[in-house]
């Protein structure tokens, strides 16, 4: 429908993966296959695009992006070489490459989100591990093997209090996120393909979580 349509924003050059807001609004983040992470103006008739980052693919193919939800003017991406990068999206300049494997070597990163009131990226693996990252110093200040098969998908409840993880062992998970503890499990998808559960989210006032697998299913939980 023409008349809910705002506006579109050209400049990718691939399929885009993924996309975030700004605690604000103001900003738009989007990474694609063509390599780029792009910010935009969603408020601009124009659709032009404010800045461009990893323009000569030098970490790789990005697979996720989000802002920094206490330092609105950063977002971090996430690449398949298992890079994670933060910006500063109002400088349009890189500012780190977070560490998310100590010692060397990479696997892919799935997704990342923000802490909802600390400094810290929080990132799902190929490697079965969930990573707390600080956006100070790049180091990683917490590290968990969280799953049986690569975790796919994070997300964050609206109070701050637990983290869900996603993974293509079937299940959801449910972790503590100040004591990094693991609360409950669910087995919610059958594997298709070698794949199960792709994406996890909560609702943002009622109770409820949701979750999406490769078995064509959508599941809602209280």
């Amino acid at each position: 429908d023409p008349g809910v349509l705002s506006g579109v924003l050209e400049g990718h050059g691939d399929a885009v993966w993924g996309l975030a807001f700004n605690p604000a609004g103001d900003r738009l983040a989007s990474c694609s296959a063509d390599g780029t992470v792009r910010i935009w103006d969603p408020r601009r008739e124009d659709g032009a695009c404010l800045s461009t980052y990893n323009a000569q693919s030098e970490h790789g193919v990005p697979t996720s992006v989000t802002f920094s939800a206490t330092q609105p003017g950063h977002a971090v991406a996430a690449f398949r070489t298992g890079a994670a990068v933060l910006y500063d999206v109002e400088a349009a300049r890189p500012v780190l490459v977070l560490e998310t494997r100590p010692g060397g070597g990479g696997s892919q990163v799935n997704q990342v989100v923000s802490h909802p009131s600390q400094p810290v990226t929080i990132t799902a693996s190929d490697d079965r591990g969930i990573r707390f990252l600080d956006n100070r110093t790049g180091k990683v200040v917490h590290s968990m093997v969280a799953h049986l098969d690569a975790v796919t998908c994070l997300a964050v409840d609206p109070n701050g209090v637990f983290l869900m993880s996603g993974s293509h062992d079937c299940s959801l998970r449910l972790w503590h996120l100040a004591h990094k503890t693991c609360v409950q499990e669910l087995t919610a998808h059958r594997k298709k393909h070698e794949e199960a559960v792709h994406a996890v989210a909560f609702h943002p006032s009622r109770a409820l979580s949701a979750s999406a697998g490769a078995d064509a299913l959508a599941k809602v939980f209280v």
